[in-house]
């Protein structure tokens, strides 16, 4: 059955283009994707078709989209090794190693932690994000590591789920950013979305995005490096690596929003999910978890401390 999907202009977004719009809405949906669903008469802009990718809005405007069926792939359980940090009937939490994708996309269906996670799940988990993401309620980027949470049904779903659109849900990283920061400790807000010059990349926006807020905690100095601690009010997509850039920090490694490139081999950011806390979808009860310091970040540590 088709999706629809209705959106109102907000002022801040009057003379905006149609397509630019949408694709802002959901960074699910490619600016390329919206424009052919615009020609393909899938959008209407106050009940009128709309066939005009540059169509400026005005503030008010009522959008509906609509998606068309999408075959649903089959996703494969896979064995693959897995560090379970807990588990229990309603949720596990699993510590995610580097270069591991959360979920099958197009073009890339196998070899993720969902298939990993089917394997030794099997038909145990919620269903709510659909066939290409069971037991999935947040995500980490690829090449971050450490705690995910994994809900086996939905109704701990929808609990948790609720917890993280609240912000209520403590989240904890470490990472090692690039630079001496002058301050301690401090906070960055910015809006989050879209990088108007390239797709791929996000940013901090002057107009539309999502509020983001993240606060930090310098934990050493080394000569060209920090390790930090950060903790998010909100869970941007890639909202630690794009803040601590926009301060001129990015982390060690990244290769989207820094140099990339260093003397140490990091395969992307050193950037490690360690504590996450949460309600107990049943009993209530506030539980936290914490994953341990991968085996390469305590090295890269090793060798700051040691002066290397």
């Amino acid at each position: 059955m088709a999706e629809i999907r209705t959106y109102a202009v907000e002022d801040e977004r009057d003379g905006m283009r149609l397509d630019r719009f949408l694709a802002e809405q959901d960074n699910t949906l490619s600016r390329s994707y919206v424009q052919s669903l615009i020609k393909e008469k899938a959008v209407s802009v106050n009940g009128k078709s709309c066939k005009k990718c540059s169509a400026p809005l005005r503030s008010g405007d009522e959008i509906m989209l609509t998606l068309p069926d999408l075959k649903e792939p089959d996703i494969e359980p896979e064995d693959m090794p897995l560090s379970i940090l807990y588990e229990d009937a309603d949720f596990l939490i699993v510590d995610k190693p580097k270069g591991l994708t959360v979920h099958p996309a197009p073009g890339h269906m196998t070899g993720t932690l969902v298939n990993g996670i089917l394997a030794y799940c099997g038909s145990e988990l919620s269903g709510i994000n659909g066939v290409t993401r069971p037991g999935i309620v947040h995500r980490i980027d690829k090449n971050t590591t450490g705690a995910l949470i994994i809900c086996k049904n939905d109704s701990a779903h929808r609990i948790i789920a609720e917890q993280l659109k609240e912000h209520s849900i403590t989240r904890r990283y470490r990472g090692i950013v690039c630079g001496n920061i002058a301050q301690d400790s401090g906070t960055i807000e910015g809006n989050i979305g879209r990088n108007p010059l390239d797709r791929k990349k996000m940013a901090i926006v002057k107009e539309g995005g999502k509020s983001a807020v993240t606060h930090y905690r310098v934990l050493e100095h080394f000569r060209d490096f920090c390790y930090c601690e950060f903790e998010l009010e909100t869970g941007r997509t890639h909202q630690i690596r794009v803040h601590m850039a926009s301060i001129g920090h990015p982390l060690l490694g990244d290769d989207v929003y820094g140099k990339g490139n260093s003397r140490f081999r990091t395969e992307g950011q050193t950037l490690h999910a360690m504590t996450i806390g949460f309600s107990h979808p049943t009993t209530g009860r506030y539980v936290e978890y914490s994953a341990p310091l991968p085996e390469y970040f305590t090295h890269i540590l090793h060798a700051l401390r040691e002066g290397h």
